[in-house]
């Protein structure tokens, strides 16, 4: 079914060759800057060096949990005017209900912005942010930097990359986005998907195929091959949107006219231009899938990864889901969540299937799930279904098609454009019930659970296929493959009168008189101090999970609405993860605040005072006290950042007073980044298991020895009136993020420039 080919492989005349093929030395380097991706890197590249890249993309986009963040932090650090075509968007906090009237304040903030400094403004129930991008921005050769981390056009020609808040910061201040030339990884695809295998199938048998090793972590997925032209455009961009759970950075297909005949449609046809790799091309790793060989797939909680065959579910529910309960039970630390339960006669049953968003919510896929619907029923039991189309104009086309008729006679409720579903805030399942979604992610706390309050509920990834087979059955578990009947394929045109009539189009029309509209829960960031000489930090919070997600760092759902407010939305850090954590961080922060006051840190109390009594034991630390150590928290995980893109992962433990994490290894770039960003040491111990939460670990020459780019940096863990030395390392950091961890945050680094 899938293949992983480890070494370097060459790509000459559509087939993949092995690196020790005889083929000259030479040859190597043009090869790899024959793909596809190193011709759109390059050519967006400021720095003049083919390995240390500084990247200017063409537009941006951020929806309404993030762009006041950066509008705000722009704003602060001296923005005048949007330098490039940047659309906000409003697909996530949707539900004004929800939190008083703090999400249509922050609806009204982003038009201001976008009369203000010359943007592009989609009102809510529009469209679903990456739906938007690939219906009216998106095209061959471009590059595209969003606050999304599912911002994926590569099935269009565009490299796209989601990354958190500052770095389109950075993009609003004429900056650039810094990182070392990514290795390519070729994924070619060969056959033909069978009938009832839609691109969630085969997105997520490549996410099992690859999450757990790391194989494509942080790299360019290059989608090439003859497989490539069995597949439509709309089911391109669905295993393209996928690829953000395999931890890659960003995607990039081969073009035909299939995808001229998309962007044609959509009225950009100058957009299109054919991209496929040189003759000969090289590639780090490669990835073969034979389309035909893929069959429905359905990834059971907690994450994209955790892959099986619906067939084989369906005829080994028991083992299966007990594996999956015994794991969940670990990770949750709840023994109540329970699987096995859903299991009755030998089948599996379903309490819920949602179709929504940029994965799910395509007229494709909701098209199929009509078909298999037609004339049917979903029944009237507990089981429900619900359809969100991904934008006004697919919904325009799914009514006048009766597709959208179809569906809701077999009694399936029907949605506007709403990414509430992907991260908690739409159709929250009940307490132990299973809910399975053609969506993009299934981690703990995302679908709205609150175990610490007894609440469990389950997220199951599937596609919309076997969704609306399943249903068809009454939710009892069914693969699409099953289905007897014949897809209708219908065509599909785009009326482009929903946007022209509703969306604000001020691309270059920046007003400076336009004032910026503030709601009472918009606030801006508090102050924050530059790094210090020397650290002393409090472990408050340490984790042991395998992988540790954004949304256990902090949860989404219901505090969507507090995402314009930094002290309120750090409320909720790690609180379904480690309840306590806040407290011990404000208790920290208390102490640094009593510290930049003049207190002496051996009056402190809370530890602190023994903690500072220990270092001045030691000759060499004598003269370390509150004029030259900051005191701050620090959280240990494993292997923090999967999934999200927000940046409030980051800044929340930020505005608690925290400094630094420590992690065996960060799981994606982008978390590392919105560490850096917002003035938090990315450290890395191989040595975790010499303290403890509560414990307090001493950096000395901090500073120092980030200004001169130190290779490691010892350090001590303080406890109980002993130090013991451990040994923490930065790996590699730009010039910039090192000024911007010495600044304290990019906002104090902006300034500092901005005063030079």
């Amino acid at each position: 079914m899938i293949k992983l080919h480890e070494q370097g492989m060459y790509l000459k005349d559509g087939a993949l060759m092995p690196e020790d093929t005889a083929l000259p030395e030479a040859q190597r380097a043009a090869a790899a800057d024959a793909t596809m991706a190193w011709g759109i890197l390059s050519a967006h590249n400021h720095s003049g060096s083919t390995t240390a890249l500084q990247i200017k993309f063409d537009a941006m986009a951020s929806h309404d949990i993030t762009y006041v963040g950066i509008v705000q932090t722009a704003r602060a650090s001296g923005l005048e005017r949007f330098p490039l075509p940047y659309v906000l968007t409003n697909c996530h906090n949707s539900l004004c209900a929800v939190g008083g009237t703090i999400n249509e304040d922050d609806h009204l903030f982003g038009l201001s912005a976008a009369r203000r400094y010359g943007g592009e403004y989609v009102p809510a129930h529009q469209a679903v942010i990456h739906q938007y991008m690939r219906e009216c921005k998106a095209g061959c050769g471009k590059m595209i930097l969003g606050s999304d981390s599912h911002t994926r056009y590569g099935a269009l020609g565009t490299m796209a990359v989601g990354e958190g808040g500052p770095e389109l910061v950075k993009q609003l201040l004429g900056r650039t986005y810094d990182i070392a030339r990514p290795a390519v990884v070729a994924v070619c695809l060969s056959g033909e998907p069978r009938p009832g295998v839609g691109p969630q199938d085969v997105a997520l048998a490549l996410i099992g195929a690859t999450f757990g090793t790391g194989f494509v972590k942080n790299s360019v997925l290059e989608f090439v091959g003859p497989g490539i032209r069995n597949l439509s455009v709309e089911y391109r961009c669905g295993i393209d949107v996928m690829t953000t759970e395999t931890t890659c950075l960003s995607s990039i297909w081969a073009t035909d006219g299939a995808v001229e005949e998309y962007l044609t449609l959509h009225g950009r046809g100058g957009d299109y231009r054919p991209l496929a790799p040189g003759a000969l091309a090289w590639y780090d790793k490669a990835v073969e899938i034979d389309l035909s060989s893929i069959e429905p797939m359905i990834a059971l909680p907690f994450h994209p990864s955790n892959v099986f065959a619906v067939e084989e579910l369906c005829k080994n529910p028991g083992d299966i889901l007990r594996m999956v309960e015994l794991a969940g039970r670990d990770q949750m630390a709840n023994p109540r969540f329970s699987l096995t339960d859903k299991v009755r006669d030998g089948q599996l049953y379903v309490d819920q299937g949602v179709i929504a968003g940029c994965a799910g919510g395509t007229f494709e896929n909701i098209c199929a799930a009509a078909d298999i619907l037609r004339g049917g029923s979903i029944g009237d039991g507990a089981f429900a279904l619900s359809v969100y189309p991904s934008s006004q104009p697919v919904f325009l086309e799914l009514m006048k098609n009766q597709r959208m008729t179809w569906l809701m006679e077999s009694g399936a409720t029907v949605r506007t454009a709403f990414c509430g579903p992907c991260f908690g805030a739409g159709d929250v399942p009940a307490n132990g019930c299973l809910s399975i979604r053609h969506s993009t992610r299934n981690f703990p706390n995302r679908e709205g659970s609150k175990p610490s309050g007894g609440q469990i509920a389950s997220v199951a990834l599937m596609d919309a296929r076997s969704i609306a087979a399943t249903a068809a059955n009454g939710g009892r578990l069914t693969p699409a493959t099953r289905w007897q009947g014949s897809y209708t394929n219908p065509g599909y045109f785009f009326d482009a009168s929903v946007y022209q009539n509703r969306v604000y189009h001020g691309v270059g029309k920046a007003d400076p008189t336009v004032p910026l509209r503030f709601g009472p829960n918009i606030a801006d960031w508090p102050a924050m101090e530059p790094l210090p000489e020397h650290l002393l930090l409090r472990v408050c919070s340490y984790i042991t999970d395998a992988v540790t997600t954004t949304d256990e760092l902090i949860p989404s759902g219901e505090t969507s609405s507090y995402r314009s407010n930094p002290m309120k939305l750090a409320e909720f850090t790690l609180s379904r993860k480690d309840p306590a954590y806040v407290g011990r961080a404000k208790a920290v922060a208390a102490l640094e605040k009593a510290r930049l006051e003049g207190r002496p840190l051996e009056v402190l109390g809370d530890g602190l005072d023994k903690a500072a009594a220990t270092l001045h034991e030691d000759r060499r630390f004598a003269a370390v006290s509150s004029q030259n150590c900051g005191v701050g928290s620090l959280v240990y995980a494993r292997k923090p950042g999967d999934g999200s893109a927000r940046e409030q992962a980051a800044s929340c433990q930020k505005v608690l007073g925290g400094w630094a994490n420590i992690a065996g290894e960060y799981a994606t770039k982008r978390y590392r980044s919105n560490l850096i960003n917002w003035g938090m040491l990315p450290f890395l111990c191989k040595e975790p298991e010499q303290f403890a939460c509560g414990d307090w670990i001493f950096v000395p020459d901090l500073r120092t020895a980030v200004a001169r780019k130190a290779a490691s940096i010892p350090a001590f863990a303080v406890r109980g009136g002993k130090m013991a030395e451990i040994v923490l390392t930065l790996g590699d950091l730009t010039e910039d993020e090192r000024r911007i961890i010495l600044a304290g945050c990019l906002i104090n680094f902006y300034r500092e420039e901005a005063q030079k």
